[in-house]
Formats: structure tokens, C-alpha cells, sequence
């Protein structure tokens, strides 16, 4: 069969990276002795050198995919007479075909490789049936298989906007999961090395897919090319500095020592940082010289043609290295050197006990958390300074507020409830109430969507930027369901009470992942329901303050509910977890859940009274401004309201 245009322009640039990512992880396999045979149940060379072959080509065909539907949904300008994100988008389609196959044979090979088994043997397949879902390691492999098959089937068929940006994300989150395989899960900085190996992946498939979109869709964009171009470069850049910082991270625990450079497994590491930097000055010139030439010159792409090709090949070859050594042993082992069953069920040595000062002076940091806080207000603070740079002002408070937010959804996460709520369900609830009442109540005066509308630039070509994508999600009909003051209260109170009496109360207390997954839900529902009943960012029509007062102390009344229940109950919550752990220095269980029931009622009284009073106020302050308005309009026509109004009152008495 003859391959399509569609076809071949996309296995040029896909061509490449698989080819410089093969010889590249050759390499760094022997090297590393990676794909040496194993001394018992080796699963045969096939498996061995399969897995981290097939590793990189999932990935590199997973950046394809994201590439080209970002480039589809939030960066190509359509034109009169063009069909470039429909064509962008079918391009993704046969990408994550590709992606989907190989995805789907690495967990073959990895069951194989797991299980000691060759491929040739006959028993692998029942095996595989039977076990694929129970190994996390595989169940993980094969939910990002599965994704990676519904993106290759929505892709062939969409033709709007907001279903390409959708199928992005999914690409995106398909890939980000991966962290929890690998060395990454097993090492003995779990959670920061699983949390720095995700935003690593997501840096490098966005890097690397959007470059492999332009090389592919380079002719369809004509004129248009300088301008995608340095659209892409803006977002390349955020992806470098997450790349570099995340990959010395991880090298930093995977390596231990400076000195562990000398190894194998640090030559490779070093290998990889080169392609890094040799990307990162490429990337510069990509941004200086070439988007300046595109811009003079629309229509001469062979420039930027001969750099992008180079990246690709680079982007490729680190893909590679990367791949032999998620299978190499590194310097620092991944189980700890003497387990204990608190470290075991946690992730985490134990704290001991704890004493006043700890709430202060104990910190834990949570590399991921510090950073999205520490992102969130040089954003903030970025967007101040360009407003008052032309002459418009931006009320200190709200910046003050939003900086005093973050700061304790730092010292919640990090500090002593981060600590100890990982051992004591009293802490965990004051780490639950912090994040869930008390920081909402600081970050949404704060203002966000406000300050970013006002400062971001719109964009003239009709593509979605980040000012856009915004608007989007402010004005969506999902976000006139969930801004709903009933609806947000709901999500507030019943998902708390479902997330306590069911098992992902445990799921969190057990894993990296549902940890995150809780304190995510707490803020984003705390931070809604607070929205929705003082916030002064743009969105859907408010409600009337008595309405909205009246829907605040229903829900807390449910609250109360909550911690009185909680406070009297004789049934221990997640008891595998608390009687596993048995803490030698802890209180007694049940009495330390009753405790955290009383700080679920105590914490939630001062919270209500902020957010009553900030509702009274707003009436009173709305009040106030429409009596001044009143006034003025009276001033303009005479009061010709109250005129007609008396007037009505004297027909009625006339008519009487």
C-alpha cells in the first residue's frame, strides 16, 4: 500500500527520533550493562533489549501526539481556505496509533520481564492475563496503553477546537503516570523523586512533541510559521527550565554524590545533560536568530528546517538515554537500607513525637507543592509589576493575600501537619481544615483571574492563548454547573464526607498518588465554594447575599454534623492503615479520630464567621453603590423615579 502524504510527513521527523533515540540507547546499554543477561530467570535478550527500545518509541510517538494536537488546539492560526488543525489533528491520529502499538507491547515485555519469562514460552499468556492487572507496575503501563488507543480513535474523527485540547490533556496525563513506574517508585526519596520525574516527562514530551509538530506541519503553516514559531519557543522555554531543574533533581537522588559521575550509570546521566544543554543553546538560537528571520521572511522555512531536524535528532538520542536507564541500576539503591513498617505503609521514617515547638520549627519539604506555590506568586507578582509598569494599580492587599495563601498551603504540606497528618488523623485533619478553609479564604481576594485577564495579551489571530483559555473556562457551561452555590456546596461537604467513610481516606494515607489527588480536591473545592461566595474575579451571575448567606450556614451546619459524628463515633476509620502502623510513642487510635472530629467542628466555626462577615460587607459596600447611583441618576433627571412613584400613589388613591 502506498503510504499517504499524511503518512510520510509524519514519519520523517518520528523517523529520526526513533533512529537517534536506537543508536543512543545502544549505547548508554552497553554502557551500563543494562541489557546484560541476568543470572536467574532471565527473561531472554528479546525482552532485555525490547523493553527500553519499545520504552522510547512509546514516548517519542506520545510527544508526537501532544505536539500535534497543542499545535492544533493552541497554536496554528486558521486561515480562510485552510484546514490546518483538522489536518494537525489527523496527523496526532497516526501518531498515537504508533504510540498506542508500542504502548501496548511494553507491557507485554514488561509482565515478561517481571515474570522471568521468555516471549517464546508458552505459558506468557495466560500469565499475563491473570497477573497484568495486579503487578502496579503493568496496571500502570496498560492504563496509559488504553489512553493512548482512545486518543487514536477521538483523533481520527474531531474537528473542533476544545475536543483537540481535551485529547492533549488526556496525552498528557497518559504520559505524566508513567512516573510511577521505574526506579522512581521504588527509590528511597519515593515521593520527590515520583513528583520530579512527572514534571521531567511532562517538560520533555510537550518539548519534544511540539518541535516534531512544526518540522511536520512546517508547509501547511506558510506565512503563518514565524508566528507559531515563536509561540513555541515561549512555551519550549518553560519546558527547559522544568527539564533542567527536575533532571538535576532526580540525578542528585539517583546519583547520591558527585563522585558517583564515574560510574557507569553517572556517564550516561552526564550524556543526557549534554543533550540537555546542546538543546538549551539550540533552543536560544531558535529564539533569537531564526524566529527573527521567519518574521522578515514568512515564507523561508529552510532555516529553522535545518535547526528544528537537529533538535529532533537530540530530543531523540536523550529519549534514548533516558529509556536504558529507568532500567540501569543506579548508584543510590532503590529500597532503603533498613525498613521499618511506619516507612513501609508512609513512605516516610518516623517523625516521633510531637512537640509544641515542632508546629513551628519541623519542616518536610514537598519539592512539588514549594514549587507550584513559589510558580503561583512570581506569576502574581510578575503580573503586578507589568500593570503598575504602565501606570495602571493593583490593590496591595489582594497581593498580600495571595502571597499569605500559599505561604500556608506551604507550612500545611511541608511543615508539622504535613509531617505528622501522615501518622496522626488529628494533624491530618488540621492539614485538611488549613487547606480546605483557611487558604481558599486567602487566595481568592487575591484576585487571580482578574489580575491575569487584565494583564495578559489577547491575541488578534483568534487562537487560543492562555488569556483565551481562560475565558474559555471562566464563561464554559461546566463552570455555570460547578459555580452554582448549591452544586459547590455539595461538592464541598458530600465529597468530604464520602472521601472520610470510604476507602480513599486510606488510598491516601498509602499512596503518592492519592495523596496528591486529596489535597488537590480539598483546595480546588474549598477554593470554589469560597468563589462562589466572595469572589470578586469574573465568572457566572452571584446570587443574593441572603441567598448566599443561606447556602454558607447550611453547609456549615452540615460540617458540624461531620465533626460531631466523627467525634462520637466507636468505629476506627482506614483501621488497616492506624493498627498496621501502631505508632510506639502514639495515642490510642480511636481516641486520636475523636480528637480529629473536634478539630473538624472547632475549626470550621472561625472560617464561617470570615466568610459571613466578607458576604455582609460585599451587601453592605453593593448596597451603598447602588443608593449612590440612584442619587446621581436622581440628580440628572429630577428624581423622576420618585416623581412617577408618587404619582402612581395619587392615581391609586384618586382611583380609590
Amino acid at each position: 500500500m502506498a503510504a499517504t502524504p499524511q503518512s510520510s510527513a509524519l514519519a520523517r521527523p518520528l523517523g529520526l527520533a526513533v533512529a537517534a533515540g536506537l543508536v543512543a540507547a545502544v549505547v548508554a546499554a552497553v554502557l551500563t550493562g543494562a541489557t546484560a543477561p541476568l543470572d536467574l530467570a532471565d527473561p531472554g535478550p528479546v525482552v532485555r533489549w525490547g523493553v527500553p527500545l519499545v520504552s522510547m518509541v512509546s514516548t517519542l510517538a506520545a510527544s508526537a501526539t501532544v505536539g500535534l494536537l497543542g499545535l492544533a488546539a493552541f497554536l496554528a492560526p486558521e486561515r480562510v481556505g485552510t484546514d490546518r488543525r483538522v489536518t494537525a489533528t489527523r496527523y496526532a491520529a497516526r501518531a498515537a496509533v504508533v504510540w498506542a502499538a508500542a504502548a501496548l507491547l511494553e507491557v507485554v515485555l514488561t509482565f515478561a520481564d517481571l515474570a522471568g519469562t521468555p516471549v517464546s514460552s508458552p505459558d506468557l499468556f495466560s500469565q499475563l492475563v491473570s497477573f497484568t492487572w495486579t503487578l502496579e507496575t503493568t496496571r500502570v503501563l496498560l492504563l496509559s496503553a488504553l489512553a493512548a488507543v482512545g486518543v487514536a480513535a477521538a483523533a481520527s474523527v474531531t474537528r473542533r477546537r476544545a475536543p483537540m485540547a481535551w485529547l492533549a490533556v488526556t496525552t498528557l496525563a497518559a504520559v505524566v503516570v508513567l512516573a510511577l513506574t521505574g526506579h522512581a517508585a521504588g527509590s528511597a526519596s519515593h515521593e520527590d523523586a515520583v513528583n520530579a520525574l512527572a514534571v521531567h516527562l511532562l517538560g520533555v514530551v510537550v518539548w519534544t512533541g511540539g518541535l516534531m509538530a512544526l518540522v511536520v506541519m512546517r508547509s501547511q503553516l506558510g506565512s503563518d510559521l514565524g508566528a507559531t514559531v515563536a509561540r513555541y519557543s515561549t512555551v519550549a522555554g518553560w519546558c527547559f527550565a522544568a527539564v533542567t531543574v527536575t533532571g538535576l533533581q532526580q540525578a542528585w537522588i539517583r546519583l547520591g554524590s558527585l563522585s558517583a559521575l564515574a560510574t557507569a550509570y553517572g556517564m550516561v546521566v552526564a550524556l543526557k545533560a549534554l543533550a540537555l544543554v546542546v538543546l538549551g543553546v539550540l533552543g536560544w538560537l531558535h529564539r533569537r536568530n531564526i524566529t527573527t528571520r521567519l518574521r522578515a521572511d514568512p515564507g523561508d522555512g529552510r532555516a529553522f528546517a535545518r535547526l528544528a531536524v537537529g533538535d529532533v535528532v537530540l530530543m531523540g538520542a536523550a529519549t534514548g538515554l533516558a529509556a536504558v536507564l529507568a532500567r540501569s541500576l543506579p548508584p543510590v539503591p532503590d529500597a532503603p537500607p533498613a525498613p521499618s513498617r511506619i516507612l513501609e505503609l508512609t513512605g516516610f521514617p518516623d517523625p516521633g513525637p510531637m512537640v509544641g515547638a515542632d508546629w513551628l520549627t519541623a519542616w518536610r519539604i514537598d519539592w512539588l507543592l514549594l514549587g507550584t506555590a513559589a510558580l503561583a506568586v512570581a506569576l502574581y507578582l510578575a503580573g503586578v509589576v507589568r500593570l503598575r509598569r504602565r501606570g495602571d494599580t493593583w490593590p496591595v492587599g489582594r497581593t498580600i493575600c495571595w502571597v499569605l495563601g500559599w505561604t500556608l498551603l506551604v507550612w500545611a504540606t511541608s511543615g508539622a501537619p504535613g509531617i505528622w497528618g501522615r501518622v496522626l488523623f488529628s494533624v491530618h485533619m488540621v492539614m485538611h481544615m488549613v487547606v480546605a478553609m483557611l487558604v481558599p479564604i486567602l487566595l481568592v481576594p487575591g484576585a487571580p483571574v482578574t489580575l491575569a485577564l487584565r494583564t495578559l495579551k489577547a491575541r488578534p489571530d483568534k487562537t487560543w492563548g492562555p488569556r483565551e483559555v481562560l475565558l474559555q473556562v471562566v464563561h464554559s457551561r461546566a463552570m455555570r454547573v460547578l459555580a452554582n452555590p448549591v452544586v459547590a456546596a455539595a461538592l464541598f461537604f458530600f465529597s468530604l464526607a464520602a472521601f472520610y467513610w470510604t476507602g480513599l481516606f486510606e488510598l491516601s494515607l498509602t499512596t503518592h498518588t492519592g495523596h496528591l489527588l486529596m489535597l488537590a480536591h480539598f483546595l480546588l473545592t474549598g477554593y470554589l465554594f469560597t468563589w462562589v461566595l466572595i469572589g470578586i474575579d469574573p465568572g457566572v451571575p452571584r446570587w443574593s447575599p441572603l441567598g448566599l448567606l443561606g447556602i454558607l450556614f447550611a453547609t456549615i451546619s452540615f460540617h458540624a454534623f461531620f465533626g460531631v459524628a466523627l467525634t462520637g463515633s466507636e468505629d476506627l476509620l482506614a483501621p488497616d492503615f492506624f493498627l498496621q502502623l501502631n505508632l510506639p510513642w502514639g495515642p490510642d487510635v480511636l481516641a486520636d479520630q475523636q480528637r480529629a472530629g473536634e478539630i473538624a467542628w472547632g475549626v470550621g466555626e472561625a472560617p464561617t464567621l470570615i466568610l459571613a462577615v466578607i458576604v455582609a460587607v460585599q451587601w453592605f459596600r453593593t448596597d451603598q453603590k447602588e443608593a449612590v447611583r440612584k442619587d446621581r441618576q436622581a440628580d440628572r433627571d429630577g428624581d423622576a423615579e420618585l416623581r412617577a412613584y408618587n404619582e402612581r400613589l395619587a392615581r391609586l388613591r384618586g382611583g380609590g
